[in-house]
């Protein structure tokens, strides 16, 4: 069994060091063997005193037998999708519920996307955090806007009509995808495939044959791009036997394929959030299908239970490779405001999700376009949707002109602050739906799966406040300003970021306070337990977020009770926490566990315990908090400020275990979450955990000691917010919080 398991080669002189690393780190290893210098494999076993392998190594690693298939092609008449005798707003409807096109909320919320502090473009984009962002960014560090792209393609369903053309359609994808980023140039993208398919079905073979040749001998070599890296699948195909006979499942041929890329800001990622402030502004689409509007094994089809006779395509290698250069010459124009590139779903559900996320409406025209509207409006040809200012049209057609496209680019309409979807062609309307009609359209499949897994009336709450009309979304108001940290000649003072079996958030954290002029120390639990280290020379103690011992024992329980239940330790801390010239600070698992050792902080007796969110899920958001008045030396001038900050936990809502309890923690409250409008909320996600009054950080009387769900350490730049306001420049809303630590200590 190889999950979870890692087999290392260390050299004997580094054992000593290697056996003191894990067993710092809790990390059990054994020594099964030994390289050496014999061309044999022999594995011993001491119980029968005999070698149940003992044999060359030539017998193992010889060249084996080539693998030999064969296979014929087999060719299937197909019918075209027909798009008459439709109703247009019927179909329309149904496509934004299929599920390859409707919103992924309800699984994306669950992952942690702001873990390690580097992550400057998750899925959701905009005020309104709506999951369609097209490309992933990370950071290389914590000092740079350098950083990585990485964006995927599949298009499984044309490997029903054409493999050759699902595979380079999988390619486009992941290009137009990452396109979004800030990249040199087509030659810097890798590409990683992932192969699946019945390699023994009829006619299976022949196709995975005929796509591997279609982008490993043609298209990549053209496009220049290498794919270095992938796997496959042999066997998708399952076969059993009842009483009722023989079945199988057979799944066709599908290449997933993963783009990565440097990425040269990651600032200037483009995102599909339509341009509202920039005056009046143009929509234009770049279609690389040039007028082909080919509907085969497009979401329109399969809900209309139509399959297809003829499949889009990437007809031309050059314009896909130009159309990538011309995304990048336009970027560093600063000629678009928004990109979305068209996929599933086609240029009607592109449209939609770029009003989604700015909450707007669209007034738009297919005519340019030509030939059947509604082929227009919903094949899944290659292609994107730019935003542009209108003084920018002559700029933008010079440019694409020069790159080859100026015959598949077309002007076909506008933004429009009335929230209402308008599509015509000609003179003619075709369609016209209220924006907040579509979204609620689009989210009901999500909404649905989010009902049946989680707690039902916080998906209802999510699903009404997403709905409202008076939503206003994501905002930021500062009662300080942003200024980069002033960093104090001399000594720095150490800070220890402490950090458990299971934590894993204790390096952006240093980050963050080395950055204002501290000496951040990596503290592990066994360092003070052997007494490799004390806390004797520290003035600040941070306990990170993560999951402590996996929280079997609760969150954070199993972390506090390491100290509780250890009189040394528990000496230590308290020492610590009594010194009146030392600082603490706990953040999500770090804040569960601090809160259990309220009895050795003074001043703390009335910080609550965390238990389950509300919602029985894990939460991971962009959510609101607003900075109460209070003593917290960390929090100080930031009172009546509100912002957003990322939150990432399951056990967050607060328990004050009874009335009194209560009214003492609420005196003493640091930070509450706040709606849209800036009030106190208990709503669902507003408050993504259920916390009552919406309380969610806490300190002590003199302020020394504070405690947060949120996670701070992660939006101390203004590139690890999903969103934020067009003004911030390289500060983030919390690096005031870091600034006053450092003031506090002097």
């Amino acid at each position: 069994e190889a999950q979870e398991r890692y087999v290392l080669g260390v050299l004997d002189e580094n054992m000593e060091r290697f056996a003191a690393i894990c067993k710092r780190e809790n990390a059990p290893f054994a020594v099964v063997g030994r390289t050496t210098e014999k061309d044999e494999l022999r594995l011993q076993d001491r119980h029968f005193e005999n070698a149940p392998i003992d044999m060359p190594l030539s017998m193992l690693l010889g060249k084996p037998p080539k693998m030999h298939r064969v296979d014929d092609r087999v060719q299937v008449e197909r019918e075209p999708v027909s798009t008459a005798k439709i109703s247009l707003d019927e179909a329309a409807s149904r496509v934004l519920r299929l599920p390859t096109v409707a919103s992924k909320s309800f699984l994306i919320t669950i992952g942690d996307r702001s873990i390690t502090g580097m992550v400057a473009r998750d899925q959701m984009v905009g005020p309104w955090q709506i999951p369609v962002a097209d490309v992933a960014v990370t950071t290389a560090a914590f000092d740079t806007l350098h950083g990585e792209a990485m964006a995927m393609g599949e298009r499984s369903p044309v490997a029903l009509l054409d493999a050759a053309a699902s595979g380079r359609m999988a390619i486009g994808e992941a290009l137009t995808n990452i396109a979004a980023a800030d990249i040199s140039r087509i030659g810097d993208v890798k590409l990683s495939a992932n192969w699946m398919v019945a390699a023994d079905f009829p006619g299976e073979g022949a196709n995975l044959y005929d796509t591997v040749e279609a982008i490993g001998r043609d298209l990549c070599p053209s496009l220049g791009i290498a794919i270095p890296v992938g796997k496959d699948s042999m066997s998708m195909r399952a076969k059993w036997s009842d009483d009722e006979g023989t079945h199988q499942v057979t799944s066709p041929l599908s290449l997933v394929v993963t783009a990565f890329a440097p990425v040269n800001n990651a600032r200037k990622t483009l995102t599909p959030e339509l341009c509202l402030s920039r005056g009046e502004t143009e929509l234009w689409v770049v279609d690389l299908g040039r007028g082909k509007h080919r509907l085969g094994g497009s979401a329109f089809g399969y809900v209309q239970n139509q399959l297809g006779a003829e499949a889009p395509n990437v007809d031309s290698a050059a314009d896909l490779k130009n159309f990538f250069g011309a995304i990048q010459e336009l970027r560093q124009a600063g000629i678009l405001l928004a990109y979305h590139d068209r996929s599933d779903g086609g240029l009607w559900a592109t449209l939609c999700e770029m009003a989604f996320a700015a909450r707007c409406g669209l007034v738009v025209d297919l005519a340019p376009l030509q030939g059947d509207p509604v082929a227009a409006l919903f094949c899944e040809e290659l292609g994107a949707v730019l935003q542009v200012p209108a003084e920018a049209r002559e700029a933008l057609v010079d440019c694409l002109t020069r790159w080859g496209l100026q015959d598949c680019a077309h002007r076909i309409g506008a933004p429009q602050k009335e929230r209402r979807v308008e599509i015509h062609s000609g003179g003619k309307r075709l369609l016209e739906r209220e924006l907040l009609e579509l979204l609620a359209l689009w989210t009901e499949t999500s909404h649905k799966i989010q009902s049946l897994r989680d707690n039902p009336h916080c998906a209802d709450q999510e699903r009404e406040s997403l709905l409202s009309p008076e939503n206003a979304g994501l905002f930021a108001s500062l009662g300080y300003a942003l200024t980069p940290p002033t960093v104090p000649a001399g000594d720095r003072p150490r800070v220890a970021i402490l950090r458990e079996q299971g934590v894993n958030g204790q390096v952006e954290m240093a980050a963050a306070f080395e950055r204002v002029g501290f000496e951040a120390v990596d503290v592990h639990m066994n360092d003070l337990r052997t007494g490799r280290l004390g806390l004797e020379s520290f003035r600040g103690l941070v306990a990170c977020g993560g999951f402590s011992y996996g929280d079997v024992l609760g969150a954070g329980g199993g972390w506090a009770k390491s100290v509780l239940f250890h009189a040394g330790l528990r000496k230590t801390f308290q020492e610590f926490f009594e010194r009146a010239d030392t600082f603490s600070l706990g953040v999500c698992n770090g804040c569960q566990m601090l809160s259990q050792l309220k009895e050795l902080i003074p001043g703390a007796q009335h910080w609550p315990s965390f238990v389950r969110n509300e919602s029985v899920q894990f939460e991971a958001r962009l959510s609101q908090v607003e900075i109460l008045e209070s003593p917290s030396i960390l929090l100080q001038g930031m009172a009546g400020s509100k912002m957003p900050i990322p939150v990432a936990h399951g056990e967050g809502r607060v328990d004050f275990g009874d009335q009194a309890s209560e009214l003492a923690a609420q005196s003493l409250a640091a930070m509450r979450y706040v709606d849209s409008l800036g009030e106190a909320t208990e709503h669902f996600p507003a408050n993504p955990n259920g916390s009552k009054g919406g309380l969610t950080a806490f300190t002590t009387e003199d302020g020394r000691a504070t405690i947060m769900m949120p996670h701070p350490e992660r939006a101390y730049r203004a590139v690890q917010f999903s969103w934020h306001p067009e003004d911030w420049g390289e500060e983030g809303a919390w690096a005031r919080l870091f600034q006053n630590a450092r003031s506090w200590v002097g």
